[in-house]
């Protein structure tokens, strides 16, 4: 079965989408969703970077996407800084009775003790009126500390802690928002609290991976923590989405930690420089950066991805893994039971179709 698909966005993830659904035999483009005025009217291969033309011109008529009844929408739009806006448009597809995988609202992938029922309630009684279901996932939130941590505890005889972790440089992950204005970066660190680190901000954000881990490990949470720190730049230095000064922000480390009976159990932990040598004795990557999960117990496991793109780029090989993690799963979505889906609702995502003779 072939599925038609719209894609959502063009930017750092929806590039790499499709160039994704054109990589499987078993998806169709149908459509190409763009807010930039300039991109109307350009091929999907050109904004995609691909070489190549693939017949599919980019519209910022959302109406039109929506009456041609894609199968499914991959959604990449931004939604950090456009929470609600990003939840409305979520609430129009799926009232139209369009399945859809998407990168954000991250708290999305696991939202239950995480964020009230009033504000989930639109997209249920949406997906209940089309007929629709909606799965958010990709990288981080989503499959490193989803299927890739609780794979690793099915191989224990006992478990006292799960611990998913983030190490990488971001100095090449060109989004000044994020870097800049969300995570804070190149600010003085007893500047004002960027986005992030506002007071419970992390929990809300990545509160849905602890939450979800301890679903998949049948463990009742008593609350949530966070905590977090930040390193000045030793000296000025420039990335590609800008300067960073001599004592602002140019490392965060942070955790969101579930607790149980008093002790962390589940764990999500970042470690963000924008430099090799910030932050010397916090955890090391393996390789230039990538995910780890550690499972502390009988036995204890350590499980590191490396991760690496053709352009020999480790932040170029996320932005892909996120991507893939929707475009691959739409089948899975397609054929399941209507209402928002979480990673412990969907079977074995493969690379189905994917290598080539």
């Amino acid at each position: 079965m072939t599925y038609r698909v719209v894609q959502w966005s063009t930017g750092n993830v929806g590039r790499h989408a499709i160039a994704g659904i054109d990589a499987r035999p078993d998806l169709e483009l149908a459509g190409v969703f763009v807010s930039n005025p300039a991109k109307a009217g350009r091929d999907a291969g050109e904004l995609a970077g691909l070489g190549r033309h693939l017949g599919v011109e980019a519209t910022t008529d959302a109406d039109a996407l929506i009456a041609g009844k894609p199968d499914c929408v991959v959604y990449t739009a931004m939604a950090d800084d456009r929470l609600m806006e990003a939840i409305g448009d979520l609430t129009r597809l799926l009232e139209n009775g369009i399945d859809v995988v998407a990168s954000g609202p991250v708290f999305l992938q696991y939202p239950y003790g995480v964020i009230p029922d009033s504000m989930l309630a639109p997209l249920t009684e949406a997906a209940e009126r089309g007929q629709a279901s909606l799965w958010i996932n990709g990288i981080d939130p989503g499959w490193a500390n989803d299927w890739m941590a609780l794979t690793l505890t099915g191989i224990s005889e006992r478990i006292d802690e799960v611990r998913c972790l983030e190490i990488l440089d971001y100095s090449t992950y060109d989004n000044p928002t994020v870097l800049f204005d969300i995570m804070g970066f190149g600010r003085p660190v007893d500047d004002d609290l960027p986005m992030l680190l506002q007071p419970g901000v992390l929990s809300f954000a990545w509160g849905s991976v602890v939450r979800q881990l301890a679903a998949g490990l049948d463990v009742e949470l008593d609350a949530v923590e966070e905590s977090w720190t930040r390193l000045p730049a030793p000296e000025d230095f420039d990335i590609p989405s800008g300067s960073i000064g001599k004592g602002t922000a140019a490392a965060l480390r942070f955790e969101v930690r579930g607790i149980r009976n008093g002790r962390a159990v589940c764990v999500l932990e970042h470690i963000t420089r924008l430099r090799p040598d910030l932050g010397p004795d916090w955890p090391q990557p393996t390789g230039q950066g990538g995910y780890r999960v550690v499972v502390t117990g009988e036995p204890t496991y350590v499980l590191d991805m490396t991760m690496m793109a053709s352009d020999g780029d480790h932040n170029t090989a996320g932005l892909k893994a996120t991507a893939m993690r929707l475009v691959n799963a739409v089948p899975a979505v397609v054929e399941a039971a209507p209402g928002l889906l979480t990673s412990l609702d969907l079977p074995l995502i493969t690379g189905r179709g994917l290598v080539r003779p």
